[in-house]
């Protein structure tokens, strides 16, 4: 198994970053989280165990460090809220602003079905490829992303972004 070098790493780096930063964006809806998501996530890279010959288990693996890393502030961030909400006695909700009625909707999806969707009809990953990322059956990966795509569409239409199907 061979080692990542410096140019190999780099050259990874420069095909990869943008797909990268922008799965770790839309999912968390924050780019400076995105850009330490994606910076995290390729650190990890130079010290792994992983073929470096293998380009598309590269992006596998830094598109799960980024997914799992996004999973561990979802968490820091939930007990965060827990513990301040539990000091201040009052509910903590921020809701992020965004441009279009699209990402609106989008964001106010579960990070998990986000993540799906985004790896799925994004970057183009099957079933198995996600599943893998997530660490779970390649049967539940079809059911999420069914479950994602009816919520997503149901919010779309009610916000009145797509037409309603009859």
């Amino acid at each position: 198994m061979a080692r990542l070098d410096e140019r190999s790493f780099a050259a990874f780096y420069e095909r990869t970053k943008r797909a990268v930063w922008s799965y770790a964006y839309r999912v968390t809806g924050h780019a400076a989280d995105a850009d330490d998501i994606a910076q995290e996530a390729f650190c990890r890279i130079i010290g792994a165990e992983i073929d470096a010959d293998d380009e598309e288990a590269l992006r596998r693996y830094v598109f799960k460090v980024a997914g799992n890393l996004m999973a561990d502030r979802w968490r820091r961030t939930a007990r965060e809220a827990s513990w301040l909400e539990r000091l201040r006695g009052s509910d903590m909700h921020v809701d992020a602003e965004y441009d279009d009625s699209v990402s609106r909707e989008f964001a106010t999806l579960a990070p998990r079905e986000r993540a799906i969707l985004w790896l799925a009809y994004v970057e183009g990953d099957t079933h198995q490829e996600i599943a893998d990322a997530f660490g779970l059956a390649r049967g539940s990966v079809k059911v999420l992303l069914f479950r994602a795509r009816v919520k997503l569409k149901r919010l779309l239409t009610t916000a009145g972004v797509v037409a309603r199907v009859l």
